[in-house]
Order: structure tokens, then C-alpha cells, then sequence
């Protein structure tokens, strides 16, 4: 069974354009390194412009071999590069019974 993941991305000033390219195939990267499940991700924008992504990864054990595989690594340095990784709870729509954010396709 998978586990399902909420991951919230804040982008640096000026860095939008940058972060959208690095959302593009960054599931189907993990995906390649067979750690992350086929189910479509899904993509939103909160109102403060954060980048919402769901996806599953396929285990517990593939979140811990994420942690020293050289195409992932890679990957969180180019995130880090352009935005803060950030908690749920810092969202305003967080606050809401019902969060609701932009669709991005």
C-alpha cells in the first residue's frame, strides 16, 4: 500500500518560472527511480501563490531510499534552489474546513 503525500512549495522572488519547469517532470523523475506510484499527481496554487503537489509514493521504504538516491537528491537541490519547502499549516487556507485552492493542468 502507498503513501500518499501533500507537499507544499513556496517560490523564491522571481523563481516562479523556474519551480513550474521543476513540477513539469518531477513525478514522472520519481516514477523512473521506481519509488513513487503511476497515480496521476495532483497540482494546485494557494492563494499566496504556493505550489500544492499530491502524490504516492509506494512505500515507506521508498521514501527512506529517496533519501540517499543520486537522481533524487539532485531534485530536492534544484527545489531548494528556487523555493522553501513548506508546512501545510503555515497556508491560510489551511485554517478552513474546506481548503480549497487553484487547479494548475
Amino acid at each position: 500500500m502507498g503513501i500518499i503525500v501533500i507537499a507544499s512549495y513556496k517560490p523564491k522572488p522571481g523563481k516562479e518560472k523556474a519551480l513550474d519547469l521543476l513540477m513539469e517532470d518531477h513525478v514522472k523523475k520519481l516514477q523512473n527511480e521506481g519509488l513513487v506510484t503511476n497515480r496521476p499527481s495532483i497540482t494546485m496554487k494557494s492563494q499566496e501563490g504556493n505550489i500544492i503537489e499530491i502524490f504516492e509514493w509506494k512505500s515507506q521504504k521508498a521514501i527512506e531510499t529517496a533519501h540517499s538516491n543520486p537522481v533524487v537528491l539532485k531534485l530536492w537541490k534544484d527545489y531548494a534552489e528556487v523555493c522553501e519547502f513548506t508546512p501545510l499549516s503555515k497556508l491560510i487556507e489551511a485554517s478552513n474546513l474546506f481548503a480549497e485552492f487553484t487547479s494548475i493542468d
